[in-house]
Formats: structure tokens, C-alpha cells, sequence
């Protein structure tokens, strides 16, 4: 495993590369590469290297990079979550992925999970050439998400984290540090996740560069990010994995994002809560689908002309 790192926006992001083992999916001596990105606030250390391992003994290259503002990446002010500047660095994520020594930039894979699983599908169709997508637990569509925060911690919720998110955006517009929301929280308390499940499944993946704040003025333009309604636009394959339980990201805008990927979707679901996903049974049950998924779609091709031809 080797410290990467790559310029988005001109700020330093960083991350891990993983050189895949064997030559199982080596095509003319080039491997496929997966990006993975982690969800709201997540850094590398907290769930994401155990996939990659698991890609990189299965022969695959993996890339996985702290965005901008967060973890070991570059970025002032710290914990501000942007979904433009987050989307950027995926792009410049790909792009690296593509300039390594021995990997095939025809057979790259944007992975994301929570929050991320949206920004796949959005890296997706703003790249146009990627290979294949896969989407855990994903968060699709910010509207559906609000909806279900009202649902389980009520509309005055909603009410208190836009006040923060303009307490921030004030902040920000006079030059003064921002105003943090904590990521996760108990129900009850002020957080952007506040469902039974939330904080103590967070906690458990969490590594040492994690901090459970994200700069308020995130409230203000979460709702309008649906990154499903893109699915309809998608270049390539790609997996949703959906968590039934799930209380973070809406299972039924997950559901709803496949169906707009006209058949190019496929969908495996899974018993469990959002964080589940990333340790234990489930996590056994969730590479083993991504790596058939991936097997099958990006399989050792070869510059070899068929037989029939060359005769």
C-alpha cells in the first residue's frame, strides 16, 4: 500500500494506492482500477481499506482518497463539506487512477459508499468512459433524505439545522471560522444524522482522521442534490447495494435510481442497518457481490483478434 496524492481545484488530496495481486483480471498486462470515496465527512481510515484490500487481492488496482477539507487531503477551512469540490476531486481521482503504471484506464471503477454512492452515478456521467459503478447504501436523492429526517426526528429539526446552515453561510460571508454541525449524534441532539443507528454505527468504523463535524452550510444545499436523477445518463453498469433497514440513505430512492438506469442497473439488497455494510457478515456479502459484479463486467480482455478473424 503507497501513499498517493494528486491535485484537485490546486489543492493536494491524498490517499492510498493498492497494486493488485495475480493477473486474474490483467488484460495485456494492464489491471482495472476501483476509486472509492467515502460517504458524509468520512475519511479513508474509517471502513474504506478493508474493500480495498479485498480488491487488490483479487487483482484489481484500488484508489482511495480523502476528499478536499478532510482527513490527510489539503483544504482550508476544514470539515466543509462541498458537493461541487467533492465531485472535482473524484474527477482528479479518476484522472490519476488512469495515469498509473499498469492500469488499463479502459477499465475504471467509480465506487462509493453513503453519500458517495450518489456521487458515483454524478462522477459517472460527467467522465462518460468509466467501466462500471458501484453503489453501497447510497444516498440518491437529498430530498428524499430531508423527508425521512422529518420522519424520524420531526420538522423542527429540519428547522434547526438550516438555522445553523445560515448561521454559517454568514460566518463564511464575513470571513469568520465556520459553524460546525456534528456529522452523527443520539436522537434527539442537533445533527446532520440522528437516527437510532447513526452515531454508534459511525463510531465503529471511525479511524483517527475522523471528526464528527461538517461546516453547517451543508443544510442549505443537501435537499437539492439527487444525484439518481442522473441514473438515466449512466455510460456503463452498475451495482446498487441496499440496505433494507436502512435509515441514513431512503432504500426506495435507491430503488428508484435503479430503475432509471434502464436496465443497466443491477440490485442486491441486504437485512441489515446503513452501517452494517462495512463490517462482519455483511460486509463478507458485500465485497463477494461486488467482486462477481465486477468479474463479470470487467473480465481480462485481450488485443488478441478472435480466431475466426485471424483466420
Amino acid at each position: 500500500m503507497n501513499a498517493i496524492e494528486f491535485d484537485s481545484g490546486a489543492t493536494t488530496c491524498r490517499g492510498v494506492h493498492l497494486a493488485g495481486v495475480g493477473d486474474e483480471m490483467a488484460s495485456d498486462g494492464l489491471r482495472p482500477c476501483v476509486v472509492l470515496a467515502h460517504g458524509f465527512a468520512g475519511t479513508v481510515d474509517s471502513g474504506l481499506l478493508a474493500f480495498a484490500q479485498r480488491f487488490r487481492a483479487a487483482g484489481l488496482d484500488a484508489i482511495a482518497f480523502d476528499y478536499r477539507h478532510f482527513g490527510a487531503s489539503d483544504g482550508e477551512p476544514r470539515q466543509l463539506l462541498s458537493i461541487k469540490r467533492q465531485l472535482e476531486d473524484y474527477a482528479a481521482a479518476i484522472a490519476y487512477a488512469r495515469s498509473l503504471e499498469g492500469v488499463d484506464p479502459r477499465r475504471i471503477v467509480v465506487w462509493g459508499s453513503s453519500y458517495a454512492g450518489g456521487h458515483a452515478v454524478s462522477a459517472a456521467v460527467a467522465d462518460g468512459h468509466v467501466a462500471a459503478v458501484i453503489a453501497q447504501v447510497p444516498a440518491m436523492d437529498g430530498l428524499a433524505t430531508l423527508a425521512n429526517l422529518v420522519r424520524y426526528a420531526g420538522a423542527a429539526q429540519l428547522v434547526r439545522l438550516t438555522l445553523l446552515g445560515l448561521r454559517d453561510q454568514l460566518a463564511s460571508l464575513r470571513g469568520r471560522p465556520p459553524v460546525m454541525l456534528a456529522a452523527v449524534g443520539a436522537p434527539g441532539t442537533v445533527a446532520a444524522m440522528t437516527s437510532p443507528d447513526a452515531e454508534p454505527g459511525y463510531r465503529a468504523i471511525a479511524g483517527p482522521a475522523w471528526r464528527n463535524e461538517v461546516a453547517a452550510r451543508i443544510a442549505l444545499s443537501a435537499g437539492a442534490y439527487r444525484p439518481g436523477l442522473q441514473a438515466d445518463r449512466l455510460p456503463c453498469p452498475m451495482l446498487v447495494q441496499i440496505a433494507d433497514r436502512d435509515t441514513v440513505a431512503p432504500p426506495k430512492a435507491a430503488q428508484e435510481a435503479a430503475f432509471r438506469a434502464t436496465g443497466r442497473a443491477e440490485v442486491r439488497t441486504y437485512p441489515i442497518d446503513h452501517f452494517d455494510i462495512y463490517t462482519g457478515a455483511a460486509f463478507e456479502r458485500a465485497i463477494a457481490d461486488q467482486l462477481h459484479f465486477l468479474r463479470r463486467h470487467l473480465g481480462a480482455r485481450s488485443s488478441a483478434r478472435p480466431v475466426a478473424e485471424a483466420a
